[in-house]
């Protein structure tokens, strides 16, 4: 998987999980991918200060990406 494709499929899986952050009033953002193992990635609106964002971060985002691209490693949320 090029560089590209694995933007791309990062944007999906994104995108797949987006309308339930939204739900709650939150949102999230693509910062960067880096080696193509590390995506960073901003928690934005009520999501900042959730007492279970790093639990959506691991258990909804990462997965969901994952999903996507199997050969990322790590899904860290950027302040």
């Amino acid at each position: 998987m090029t560089s590209e494709e694995i933007r791309l499929n990062v944007e999906k899986a994104l995108d797949e999980i987006r309308p339930f952050l939204e739900s709650d009033g939150g949102d999230i953002s693509l910062i960067s991918i880096e080696d193509d193992k590390l995506v960073r990635v901003q928690l934005q609106g009520a999501c900042v200060g959730c007492s279970v964002n790093q639990m959506t971060l691991k258990s909804g985002v990462e997965m969901t990406i994952k999903k996507y691209v199997p050969q990322i490693e790590q899904v860290i949320n950027v302040e």
